[in-house]
């Protein structure tokens, strides 16, 4: 009886730490630990190009073409950030003027090159393609990790969502999240400089720059 009175507690102990090391399963997809502060919630920028052939005679585009492929600029809302390229089998340069013509009054430039696309233009026509990109985060919202138990060292799963899905929304130009943008090298450090010195050599503010007139607090 002594012997069997000494196994118990041990049983005891033995399986209160049993229950102590089966803590959360980690291969839970929903208990996956991100240690860091980069958000798994990530813009996605994805591109879809739309064609129009035209047709071409004497070396450019007719007028009446012209005014089939404004059309179609106005149902896409051609808008900034689009890019428009052609594809001409004759490489005329001409067909790539009256296209760029229009592109301007859009306030767009023709971009080199042209993306591949399903098949040829066929014979007597040119291709313009507008290559749109749009932004998002489709893992948004993330509540991967809303019955994520306590003790678990993790940033959220949500954690970004709303930062990324805004910057996503209100990029003007969606493909400088994938390429960024370059700083302006132009300038004119004289004009900047000018500025400058015109506000150091004024005088006082009040009365249009002048010096402000000192005035007597005293009586009459």
């Amino acid at each position: 009886m002594v012997r069997f009175r000494n196994i118990l507690p041990v049983l005891l102990i033995g399986s209160s730490l049993a229950g102590c090391a089966t803590g959360p399963n980690m291969t839970n997809p929903a208990w996956y630990s991100n240690r860091g502060y980069y958000s798994e919630n990530q813009p996605v920028v994805q591109r879809t190009n739309y064609t129009l052939d035209v047709s071409t005679a004497g070396g450019g585009v007719p007028n009446y073409e012209i005014g089939r492929l404004s059309d179609w600029f106005d149902t896409l809302q051609l808008r900034y950030g689009d890019r428009i390229y052609v594809e001409d089998p004759t490489g005329s340069a001409r067909v790539r003027a009256d296209v760029a013509r229009l592109a301007a009054a859009y306030g767009l430039l023709l971009s080199d090159g042209a993306p591949v696309t399903a098949g040829p233009a066929r014979p007597g026509s040119a291709r313009v393609v507008v290559r749109r990109s749009t932004a998002s985060v489709p893992t948004c919202p993330n509540w991967r990790q809303s019955g994520l138990p306590t003790g678990i060292e993790s940033t959220e799963s949500y954690y970004g969502c709303a930062t990324n899905s805004n910057i996503a929304a209100m990029v003007a130009n969606p493909e400088d999240l994938i390429l960024g943008r370059g700083g302006e090298s132009g300038g004119d450090p004289d004009l900047a400089a000018k500025a400058v010195k015109s506000y150091r050599d004024a005088g006082q503010t009040g009365g249009g720059g002048k010096t402000i007139k000192a005035e007597s607090t005293g009586g009459k």
